[in-house]
């Protein structure tokens, strides 16, 4: 039953429910769990815009896999977006660009998923751009011990701030996503750790600066880069993950305190991890101005 154009009611096929962090079985049972966890689903495709802003074309990539209703309802949704027009020396032209979207299923309560798309990002990352800042030298965080022991898994979004020389001048968790759920005193010492272990890891980056561009002569530049901690063998790791319906338990947002422009302070918890996502750049790539979610 539709509720909108942008929401879906389905009976999503999500076996046990979402994955518990051991030992919590008997703490808390899994049908209170999934009372309060989301799913989450990431696709990625293609789109082509017009030049007044249309979408003339689009491809998913995971189209074979997600189920004929899912994909049936990103399709619509995606060709009722409208883009800011892409000027090039004034004029509007015709564009592409690669997204990434992800949609929640919350439950119902009755056993079936309310399906929404929540979240988009046109985001593409350049290791050899000059007009952006780039990785000079990111190591991965070491798994904390005590994430382990409890199979804790979970998305660290960070919030950088690059000085002039390239060093690391501040840096603050956005934003700690869980992939596995459990008592919530359990979930707020798990985002704890995941980020304490983010931060002290990113204080030792490096960043080539930009060279070129309308950034260039900025004091600083904040970037967001987007930190896992996965198990190889655990099943929401192991195989493809987007096209898949996977546990997402989104932590509270965190804005840093550098930031004053209310522009720059949006969600990016789609972004591909390995990059760096320059926040306080120039405009760059497509401007989707439909909403997302609708009553």
């Amino acid at each position: 039953m539709m509720r909108s154009p942008l929401f879906l009611a389905l009976a999503l096929a999500v076996g046990a429910g979402a994955p518990l962090l051991a030992g919590d079985a008997t703490a808390q049972t899994s049908r209170a769990v999934r009372a309060t966890t989301e799913l989450s689903m990431t696709l990625t495709g293609r789109v082509e815009v017009t030049a007044e802003g249309a979408v003339s074309n689009l491809v998913l990539d995971q189209k074979s896999i997600m189920g004929s209703t899912v994909a049936s309802f990103v399709e619509r949704t995606i060709h009722l977006w409208r883009f800011e027009p892409t000027l090039v020396d004034g004029k509007a032209v015709a564009t592409q660009a690669p997204f990434r979207v992800r949609l929640r299923g919350r439950s119902t309560g009755n056993g079936d998923y309310e399906v929404s798309m929540t979240n988009v990002d046109f985001s593409e990352y350049d290791p050899k751009a000059t007009d952006s800042v780039t990785a000079k030298r990111m190591t991965a965080p070491r798994y904390p011990d005590e994430a382990i022991r409890v199979g804790g898994q979970g998305d660290v979004l960070l919030l950088i701030k690059v000085a002039r020389d390239g060093t690391v001048a501040d840096v603050i968790a956005e934003q700690v996503n869980m992939t596995v759920a459990g008592p919530e005193r359990t979930m707020v010492k798990l985002r704890e750790v995941l980020a304490k272990a983010s931060i002290s890891n990113a204080r030792k980056w490096t960043f080539n600066p930009p060279t070129s561009g309308e950034d260039l002569t900025r004091e600083s530049w904040t970037v967001r880069v987007p930190v896992s901690f996965a198990f190889s063998d655990d099943r929401n790791a192991a195989v493809e993950r987007n096209g898949r319906w996977r546990a997402f338990i989104p932590g509270p947002r965190q804005r840093a305190p550098w930031i004053t422009d209310d522009a720059a302070v949006t969600s990016g918890d789609l972004l591909p991890e390995g990059g760096v996502y320059m926040v306080d750049a120039a405009k760059r790539g497509l401007r989707l101005l439909t909403p997302l979610e609708q009553g």
